[in-house]
């Protein structure tokens, strides 16, 4: 029996995705939602390992980011190895669409469901972290690491907070896109590593582990509960990652592989 062991090409690629995207539109309710929580979940996990990996690191900045970095892309090593419905790596149904292999109408549905189905996750992760005591680890460091990850993110001007979201979503779905060129589940966690540690460490804003960052700190007491400030973030930040993941990967792969010649 005959073993293929070279990455995917790109144009390979892009047909698996668009294949993929049509197979995601047609999910049932009920699937899609559940694997969108457990998306949000796996993330929330990622963001929490990141808290941990920067409180009292002696690294400095850039470092200190770099391993930060690493820890996070724990989350997305689960939604793509377990198996999850993620709304920024779903951007790239966009693809899809712009075949004209699903509809407009199909492509809001999946997002919508797996935008709630994140939220959920996301913020039942919050309620288990808040009940675990674990922000109280390091004398409560762990605690004043997560809140100030927290603040950072609501300070930042609408315009900050929007193009850090494209940014962002550029290097997940092309993280989600290298994932399809691999043919095994080393490939595939090798393939998520650079990009994911990159966006992390650069700072930039993922909608779905900010449905995490943001009110884990709120509810835990470290911050005052800034609803309307939370909201702003997550709104924006959505926003640019629709705009980087969509049309910066997803439209821009699509003209090069996915124009019908005549």
């Amino acid at each position: 029996m005959a073993f293929e062991f070279d990455a995917y090409t790109p144009a390979q690629i892009a047909t698996r995705i668009e294949d993929s995207g049509v197979k995601k539109a047609a999910l049932p309710f009920r699937q899609t939602l559940v694997l969108g929580v457990l998306a949000g979940a796996f993330i929330a996990l990622g963001a929490l390992f990141y808290t941990l990996a920067l409180t009292g690191s002696p690294l400095g900045f850039g470092p200190s980011r770099l391993v930060g970095g690493v820890a996070f892309s724990l989350g997305l090593v689960l939604v793509v190895v377990g198996g999850a419905e993620l709304f920024t790596g779903n951007n790239l149904i966009v693809m899809a669409w712009a075949d004209r292999k699903i509809t407009g109408a199909r492509l809001l549905r999946n997002w919508g469901i797996v935008y709630l189905g994140n939220f959920i996750g996301a913020l039942g992760t919050v309620v288990l972290v808040v009940l675990s005591g674990v922000f109280d680890l390091a004398d409560g460091e762990v605690g004043k690491t997560a809140a100030a990850i927290a603040v950072a993110k609501l300070d930042l001007s609408l315009t900050e907070a929007f193009f850090r979201g494209v940014l962002c979503n550029v290097l997940v779905c092309l993280a989600v896109w290298l994932c399809f060129a691999a043919r095994s589940v080393t490939d595939k966690i090798l393939a998520i590593l650079l990009p994911i540690t990159a966006f992390v460490g650069l700072g930039f804003e993922h909608s779905v582990a900010n449905m995490y960052v943001i009110p884990v700190t709120m509810m835990a007491g470290d911050m005052d509960w800034q609803l309307a400030g939370f909201l702003r973030n997550l709104v924006v930040v959505t926003l640019g990652n629709i705009v980087g993941g969509g049309g910066l990967v997803a439209l821009v792969y699509w003209l090069v592989y996915g124009v019908k010649k005549p």
